[in-house]
Parts: C-alpha cells; structure tokens; sequence
C-alpha cells in the first residue's frame, strides 16, 4: 500500500471520527435545551395553575361579601373586573416574551391589588370577618397568593437555567440556530423596593 493511500485513509478516519464528535455533542447540547425548555414550559404550567385557583376562589369570596349589609359594591366591582381581565391574558410558553409577561403580571398584579382594597375594606365589618366561611376562603386566599409566589420563584430559577444555558458558548451557536429564545422572567411589582409607610 501506497504512503499516499494511507495518509488519506487516516485523514478520512480523522475527519469522520471529528464529524461523529460534533454530531454526538450537537445532538447532547440540542436534547438539553429541548429538555430544559421542556421544565420551564412544565413550571409555567405551575404557575398557572396557582392563578387559576385564586381566580377559582375570587366568585365565592365575593358572593361570601355580597353578603354583608351595605358592602361597598365598588370594591366588589374592581375585584370582579381585574378577575375578568386577568383571565382573558394567557400566555403560550413556546412563544413567552418580555412583552406578554409583562402584561400577564400587570393583570394578576390587578387582581392582587383589588383583593388587597377588599380586604382593608372588611376590616369594617367584624360581623362578616366573624363569619366561619369568610375566615376559611380568607385562610385559602392567603394560601393561594403563597404558593403563586413559590412557583414564580422557582419560575424564575428554571427560566435562568435555561437561559444561561442557551446564551453560553457554544451552546448559543445551537439555541439560535434551531430557534430557542430566552425566557422572561416575573419581575417585582413597581414600587416593591419602598417599604410601607406606617403611621400611628
């Protein structure tokens, strides 16, 4: 055998065993940003099911209020009308941008704020804070609003580990060219950083 026919069957060798190495690694890099893109998706999926169950809770609280004599049917209303505007806003994970969170989180920050007015407002009325069902959705409510905190946080924690993932060399040659897109993340409602003012 030729010197020539050998050196060209080593470097034949060399150059399929480096296009199995970069298929081999671009198939791993690819199945870990399906798989981890595949757990934010799943903790979207959490965190929406947190919403929905404060948003399950919201009609028996307010029927519970209507209740009371003279309540403030204003309260009432904003409480309804954020409930409704927040249900209409859905977010597709494949497609989450910084946009559509952002107008996800105003809306559920609507119907935070609107059961926050409620409450301060009950505080009026002892007779209906008294009452063993107001107590028990008031109990669940506060549960709620726990555990949608949770489930952002660890929302938060999967989005940057994909989001890590995908932007680091090489890794980012891969997410752009199949088209894996950063995540956004929840953020803290606008004036979060200021505590309270308490006056006495």
């Amino acid at each position: 055998m030729k010197k020539g026919c050998l050196i060209s069957i080593i470097v034949v060798a060399f150059l399929a065993l480096v296009v199995l190495v970069v298929v081999l690694w671009g198939t791993k890099v690819y199945n870990g940003m399906v798989t981890m893109q595949e757990s934010v998706t799943s903790q979207w999926g959490n965190v929406e099911t947190q919403y929905q169950r404060r948003t399950d809770l919201i009609p028996n609280f307010v029927n519970t209020v209507k209740g009371a004599a003279n309540f403030e049917q204003t309260t009432l209303t904003q409480v309804i009308e954020a409930r409704a505007k927040a249900t209409s806003i859905t977010i597709d994970p494949t497609k989450m941008t910084a946009a559509n969170m952002q107008q996800f989180q105003q809306a559920q920050g609507q119907v935070s704020s609107a059961l926050g007015r409620l409450m301060v407002v009950m505080e009026q009325y002892p007779e209906l804070k008294a009452t063993q069902n107001f107590r028990d959705l008031q109990i669940t409510l506060e549960g709620t609003e726990n555990r949608i905190s949770v489930e952002r946080r660890k929302f938060n924690e999967v989005a940057l580990s994909y989001n890590t993932y995908i932007r680091r060399f090489p890794q980012n040659f891969l997410s752009g060219m199949f088209g894996f897109q950063a995540k956004p993340y929840f953020e803290a409602e606008k004036g979060a950083e200021k505590a309270p003012e308490v006056k006495f």
